[in-house]
């Protein structure tokens, strides 16, 4: 993943260089200059995590880079592709997205947002599959047993020390 983000990365540097086009920064790039940042255009690159959550015509998308998430606010027609978002069982899509850094968002109640003016799918997010491994399986039914095993063995030596009341 690493490698893939790297190589994105310098795309988007070459990309840059001919283009004029912005780079897309990180997270904890926003967080630390987002006096600098605020009211800015930029472009952030993440897997989308959670779900999409609509709201109305708008939707909001929470986008993880690695270092940290960032929440987008964005109309819901941009946001109409995303598939996946990152779980336990799934890999999220992973975006670009453009839009305008807000260091404390009047309309968000004072957090740190982006809104969205463009977002791309970059690559597609997956199910992640996770085989079943009987190691685990056979060792929480082994705990489980000693668990039961000293559970009953309290019991019996609270049952045996208790002094008949005739």
């Amino acid at each position: 993943m690493i490698a893939l983000l790297r190589k994105f990365l310098l795309f988007l540097a070459i990309f840059h260089a001919y283009t004029g086009y912005m780079l897309a920064v990180s997270s904890v790039e926003l967080i630390e200059k987002s006096k600098e940042y605020d009211q800015q255009t930029v472009s952030y690159f993440g897997e989308v995590v959670g779900e999409v959550m609509i709201r109305k015509d708008y939707a909001w998308i929470n986008v993880y880079d690695g270092s940290g998430a960032i929440g987008i606010w964005s109309p819901a027609g941009l946001v109409k592709n995303i598939m996946f978002g990152g779980s336990y069982k799934y890999r999220g899509d992973r975006i670009v997205v453009t839009g305008v850094l807000n260091r404390a968002c009047r309309q968000h109640g004072g957090d740190l947002d982006i809104h969205a003016q463009e977002i791309s799918i970059i690559k597609r997010g997956h199910e992640i599959y996770r085989p079943f491994n009987r190691s685990r399986f056979k060792l929480a039914i082994v705990l489980s047993g000693i668990s039961l095993i000293l559970l009953g063995l309290n019991l019996y030596l609270k049952k045996k020390r208790r002094i008949p009341t005739e």
